[in-house]
């Protein structure tokens, strides 16, 4: 087995590019490794663990049955949510919740897996978001970067949705910043805070390719600025009595526009966050590597994640469960090259040059647990089709299955329960 070493978040890691057949087991396994878990939790945090900025008391009580007598976790567990913010941040926030030491290594974010993205980490890119932006980016990779501010002063007469702006380029003495470098890619890691004015800017960079100093003479002739979206979600719920808009809605309102503007459909680099494939299969690397620094030998075989939104977690969960069973069917018939990806929407394709643990689980379950956006006490039989609007991307097909987890748990508490006794997996606490 070949080991090939690469760095990232300057560590050195380790994956092997060849690796063991489906379902392979070692007959030499020795004593300590048999009682070594060969499994990995993923968790979504808002609604499974927590709501809003408190614990809820079965996450509690779950994660304390994960822990050994010294309070550290015996399991390689990850926290995969669609939210943006330092890793840091949610790191320690988990640690007070739940007296466990947690790595920010552990928490993934929507735009965490553009990690991968090497290509674009040289390059001048854009990035759309709130608080933090700048700073979230270079913390996965990203070491050149402008913000909407950045462009509004560099290009002072593009922002005319904003009239106080119009009032104001129009009695002063203002001119281009032709020194501004144009801008190679955009990353948008969740919605801005003025829409209006980040719409217009990015229409303007989308057809002038990055440098909106000239009109375009023909828009057929335009190439379009690669964009990596993450995190789809159109709406989420918060303490409104209805669903408030998520970065989904400002990708749709984005899509419209350019749509209407330039007749052609907004093409995206790359989507990340749940429920893409690429998020997925950084959690299962994620995983991988919290195992290896725990000391567990074993390849990790199965994952299972505990979420509350049946059309992301869940539909997520199901679809890299459909790229493993593809991929294992490759790797039998000698194919373990990244031809997988014909299969997926090239916007949902994973980098084949990535450097990731190779991929040893072959299978995954998903449980949903009624503490945050499922209710079952609302799912009737009787619910209309026209209530059942779909909400997914674009690029992700209406699969209503595919919302339908392996097994429904009152709360986190009940599924690692569910979890352990399942794996035969006991802690000594």
């Amino acid at each position: 087995m070949r080991i090939v070493r690469f760095r990232a978040d300057s560590e050195e890691m380790y994956y092997s590019d060849t690796g063991s057949d489906y379902g392979d087991s070692s007959d030499d396994e020795s004593l300590e490794q048999v009682h070594e878990p060969d499994f990995g939790i993923l968790f979504d945090v808002d609604g499974v663990l927590a709501r809003g900025l408190n614990p809820l008391d079965p996450a509690i009580r779950a994660i304390n049955k994960l822990k050994d007598s010294e309070g550290n976790l015996k399991v390689p567990v990850a926290f995969v949510t669609n939210s943006c913010s330092r890793s840091r941040d949610k790191a320690a926030m988990l640690e007070r919740w739940f007296d466990t030491p947690v790595s920010p290594e552990a928490c993934i974010h929507a735009p965490t897996p553009a990690k991968l993205l090497t290509n674009f980490h040289n390059k001048h890119v854009l990035v759309i978001g709130q608080e933090h932006r700048k700073e979230i980016a270079e913390e996965i990779g990203f070491r050149n970067t402008c913000t909407v501010e950045d462009v509004r002063r560099a290009y002072p007469f593009l922002d005319m949705v904003d009239h106080e702006n119009r009032r104001r380029v129009s009695v002063g003495n203002f001119s281009d910043n032709l020194n501004f470098k144009p801008v190679e890619a955009i990353l948008l890691i969740g919605e801005p805070k003025r829409w209006e004015s980040s719409l217009q800017l990015l229409i303007d960079l989308l057809m002038t390719e990055g440098k909106p100093t000239k009109a375009p003479e023909s828009l057929s002739q335009v190439k379009q600025l690669p964009i990596i979206a993450c995190n789809m979600d159109l709406v989420f719920m918060a303490e409104a009595c209805m669903p408030r808009f998520g970065h989904g809605a400002f990708l749709v309102c984005l899509e419209a526009l350019y749509k209407k503007i330039t007749g052609k459909p907004l093409e995206y680099e790359a989507l990340i966050g749940k429920p893409c494939e690429i998020t997925y299969r950084f959690a299962e690397h994620t995983v991988a590597d919290l195992a290896k620094k725990m000391g567990i030998k074993k390849h990790i075989k199965k994952l299972y994640f505990v979420g509350d939104n049946p059309n992301v977690d869940i539909v997520g969960c199901n679809l890299y469960e459909r790229f493993l069973k593809d991929s294992w069917i490759n790797r039998r018939n000698g194919n373990r090259n990244n031809s997988i990806n014909r299969t997926l929407p090239r916007s949902r394709s994973i980098p084949s040059d990535v450097a990731l643990y190779e991929q040893t689980v072959t299978s995954m379950e998903s449980l949903l647990v009624g503490t945050g956006v499922y209710n079952p006490e609302k799912e009737t039989e009787t619910t209309s089709s026209e209530d059942k609007v779909y909400h997914g991307h674009r690029d992700i097909a209406h699969e209503p299955e595919l919302a339908k987890p392996t097994r429904y748990v009152e709360d986190v508490d009940q599924g690692i329960s569910y979890i352990l006794e399942k794996e035969h997996f006991t802690i000594t606490t």
